[in-house]
């Protein structure tokens, strides 16, 4: 697949709709490092903005209709200037950016009266890499360029593609993707702290790299699954007598697993414990200590798969695989789990041939190669000039 490029954005928006576009707005997608269902609970994440991307193309429409159009699509989606209840079937994907609109009259922003939008991406959908952020975040940015208020600040950025998610598309998701999106800084991970939330970055050594293998396994977190974990979570927290997991420590958890059914110790161990975690590779990335890192990420993913019971026998796979490896440092799912797909992080001799190798012995369990995508860390989401 060719990478899009603003002038063939321009292009491909002028022969959709007659006209050249007003902005051009990119941002990208995200890999969850460590910090697995973190964010919700109030706990800190890690992620890295990588170099995959939804670019967003945007023009006022002076008759005060909506229109998008996502490249790969049969035909421009034409909704009036009140476009009613959620959009269901085939133009579902749509209730992203009309979310985003709509969430500009809530943050007290103005509203493009009408609007032609144009969407690419080479991000791959439902591989856990946040492609509905990376377009919440571009639609924003090119929404508030046509009413010359695209100086929003990153952390409000976020928090409006949030919101949107949240109310108009039925996702419970924290901050994590908006804000890694927003945040992110090529060479750096994006370390949120999600109670605040408030921002930062740690170096990521040039030394490190991410490897990605998709699953092909499609996950659908507004199905129920990710809405589940989000309320055994909430009511755990509850039981305790806390507001949030991860106001609590490792040490503190166990003489109150009592009070939780075994569902919500489970899940309440692993928010814990990985809050601590990504506190702990932190710690370990600013030392520049790369094998505590893999060692951390792993156990995530054993967490993930034995307590919050969001892996799949194809997740764990691909991780034993990689845990083999020795050019591997550590290797867990990332996102929201329920399918999608496992990052690893690799030493510089890992190479498409080694993963090449995993993906056959995937194949020859499951019937179907993985995706595999090398990935770099990158700038956060910005209107293109």
């Amino acid at each position: 697949m060719s990478i899009p490029t603003r002038e063939s954005i321009i292009a491909r928006f002028r022969s959709t709709y007659g006209s050249p576009p007003s902005v051009v707005a990119r941002a990208p997608g995200r890999v969850e490092f460590i910090g697995n269902h973190t964010d919700y609970n109030g706990g800190a994440v890690l992620g890295a903005a990588i170099d995959r991307y939804v670019w967003v193309a945007a023009a006022t429409n002076p008759s005060g209709r909506l229109r998008l159009f996502s490249a790969g699509g049969q035909a421009v989606l034409e909704l009036p200037s009140d476009p009613g209840a959620r959009i269901t079937g085939s133009d579902s994907w749509a209730n992203y950016p009309l979310g985003v609109w709509r969430s500009l009259k809530d943050f007290g922003l103005k509203q493009p009266a009408g609007f032609d939008l144009f969407i690419e991406s080479n991000l791959p959908a439902g591989a856990g890499l946040s492609s509905s952020a990376a377009l919440e975040l571009a639609t924003a940015l090119a929404l508030l360029h046509l009413v010359d208020q695209a100086d929003l600040p990153a952390d409000r950025l976020a928090a409006l593609g949030r919101h949107a998610e949240n109310k108009y598309v039925g996702v419970p998701c924290g901050i994590l993707d908006q804000g890694t999106s927003a945040f992110g800084q090529a060479g750096h991970l994006v370390h949120i702290d999600c109670r605040g939330p408030s921002f930062s970055r740690v170096p990521f050594p040039v030394s490190a790299h991410l490897w990605i293998f998709n699953t092909r396994e499609k996950h659908a977190l507004i199905d129920g699954l990710y809405a589940t974990r989000n309320k055994e979570c909430l009511d755990a927290a509850k039981a305790l007598g806390v507001a949030l997991l991860a106001d609590l420590t490792p040490a503190q958890l166990p003489p109150l697993e009592k009070k939780l059914t075994p569902a919500q110790a489970k899940r309440a161990k692993h928010i814990v414990e990985e809050h601590a975690r990504v506190h702990d590779t932190a710690e370990a990335l600013q030392r520049g200590d790369l094998a505590m890192v893999g060692r951390l990420l792993t156990a995530s993913h054993r967490s993930s798969q034995h307590l919050f019971e969001n892996s799949t026998p194809a997740l764990d796979q691909l991780v034993d695989l990689l845990e083999k490896h020795p050019a591997v440092l550590g290797a867990r799912l990332t996102g929201g789990g329920f399918g999608g797909a496992v990052m690893a992080l690799t030493k510089d001799s890992f190479t498409e041939k080694d993963a090449a190798g995993i993906a056959q012995a995937y194949r020859a369990r499951h019937g179907r190669d993985p995706e595999m995508i090398h990935l770099q860390a990158a700038d956060g989401a910005k209107v293109l000039s």
